[in-house]
């Protein structure tokens, strides 16, 4: 089945050039000119992706990441005119998973959308078994995209489960802040440490409201790892 993108973006010549490139990428496109249409329209339609302009009328795009990321976690790829690094930092801290500048190569842009898909699509059933990975009371079966904590399904988004996951794989290990960003962000990107942080600061809020209240710890002057006893 086609991937159902969304891309919302103020320039039609951009739709129009995004629309064109993902098509014959064989992708399934609805388009948005502004971010109350990206929200009506995400009321309405499961997206595999969004990709979303930072600059647009009617709530611009940090405004429909929060406001998405309340409910959803849909993976969402940010556009901008500007490369400002303020903007970058904030919209993939509060839930962003790529950030691409213009002028952008459409190319590219399907490449970096292809990737993100790739992390949340299961192998091949015929070539693979179903993995179970668990850890104290933490269950990830990654075929199915799927976290548990005692048995309890949590909504995480394709960055903080890349996080969760390499992390699970070493659950001794502590790991620095450089090394979690080369796992979760596979395409070239610059983020900072606070970047990480937030995403780190995502996931254990996510899972304490299903009560676990420890599941990384901080360790000062190095990184993160996995807490032993939770």
């Amino acid at each position: 089945m086609s991937k159902h993108i969304l891309v919302a973006d103020d320039d039609l010549h951009i739709r129009e050039v995004i629309s064109f490139a993902l098509e014959k990428a064989d992708m399934r496109v609805t388009l948005a000119e502004d971010g109350r249409q990206v929200l009506a329209q995400a009321r309405e339609h499961c997206f595999d992706l969004i990709v979303l302009d930072i600059n647009m009328p009617e709530y611009d795009g940090l405004e429909v990441c929060k406001e998405l990321r309340k409910t959803s976690d849909v993976p969402i790829l940010f556009l901008s005119s500007r490369d400002d690094e303020i903007d970058r930092i904030i919209g993939l801290e509060i839930g962003g998973d790529d950030y691409v500048t213009k002028p952008f190569s459409p190319r590219e842009l399907v490449a970096r959308i292809n990737t993100i898909l790739k992390r949340l699509q299961p192998p091949n059933k015929s070539t693979s078994t179903e993995i179970i990975m668990h850890y104290g009371d933490l269950v990830m079966r990654p075929e199915q995209y799927y976290v548990s904590w005692q048995q309890q399904a949590i909504n995480l988004t394709a960055t903080e489960y890349a996080i969760v996951l390499f992390m699970l794989k070493q659950p001794n290990r502590v790991f620095s802040r450089e090394l979690i960003m080369q796992h979760a962000f596979t395409t070239p990107i610059y983020i900072s440490d606070r970047t990480i942080d937030s995403h780190i600061r995502h996931i254990r809020l996510k899972f304490a409201q299903v009560g676990c209240n420890a599941i990384i710890e901080t360790v000062h002057g190095v990184g993160y790892k996995l807490k032993l006893n939770f």
